[in-house]
């Protein structure tokens, strides 16, 4: 039987995260500009264009306003390594998703580009902030805990669970140290040999060489 689509959001959700959305690119900007500790929920909410009261009805403290950008980019990598071509081995599909989340081209080039930017910034900003590290370890966390079932589903259906836990934390930290790695250089996002993806693959390939999930045959 084939999967229901998925609902298509309300006008209300959509606007909540739209609103969202804004609010975390103005927090992006200003910490990058000013740095964590000279910015102010107030200041952010008067960039964005909302009340006080609307800025903490979507976030508690002023350093969780930027979740939602970084989880897009998580979600980006998911999506795109939960779509991998099933002639690929799993080490393959994540070089794969990492290439196509980190790398601006196609129809979303701009985006993904302005994104990788803010991201840049914020990065920047994450040293002198504990509170602001403590959200970006946070989004990483939850994403090493969401990639688990998407290489689960990738993988041969015996595969130890450990070994998937394993690469899901390797992968994760991959992604984490890349991008912490280029935010601090001045290498533009499509560098093909100093950009965000490159530096990813290099850092996955170090990180999963021992690994063994293997490949599922078919996809369910």
């Amino acid at each position: 039987m084939a999967a229901a689509p998925t609902p298509r959001p309300s006008l209300t959700e959509r606007r909540k995260a739209e609103t969202q959305w804004e609010i975390a690119r103005r927090a992006a900007e200003l910490f990058s500009e000013h740095g964590a500790g000279q910015v102010t929920a107030e200041g952010i909410a008067q960039e964005a264009g909302v009340s006080l009261r609307t800025f903490y009805r979507y976030f508690r403290t002023k350093e969780e306003a930027v979740v939602p950008l970084l989880a897009g980019g998580v979600h980006h990598w998911l999506t795109d390594l939960a779509a991998a071509p099933a002639g690929l081995s799993v080490p393959e599909a994540l070089e794969r998703a990492v290439r196509a989340a980190l790398t601006p081209q196609g129809e979303h080039e701009k985006e993904r580009t302005e994104a990788l930017s803010r991201t840049r910034g914020l990065l920047r900003a994450v040293p002198e902030d504990p509170a602001l590290r403590s959200v970006w370890l946070r989004v990483h966390a939850e994403a090493e805990e969401s990639l688990v079932p998407v290489l689960a589903e990738l993988a041969e259906p015996d595969t130890d669970p450990l070994e998937l836990r394993l690469t899901a934390t390797a992968a994760n930290a991959a992604m984490r140290v890349a991008m912490e790695t280029w935010a601090a250089t001045d290498a533009e996002p499509d560098d093909a040999e100093r950009g965000p993806a490159a530096v990813a693959v290099r850092c996955l390939r170090g990180l999963t060489a021992g690994l063994r999930v293997p490949r599922a045959q078919q996809r369910g």
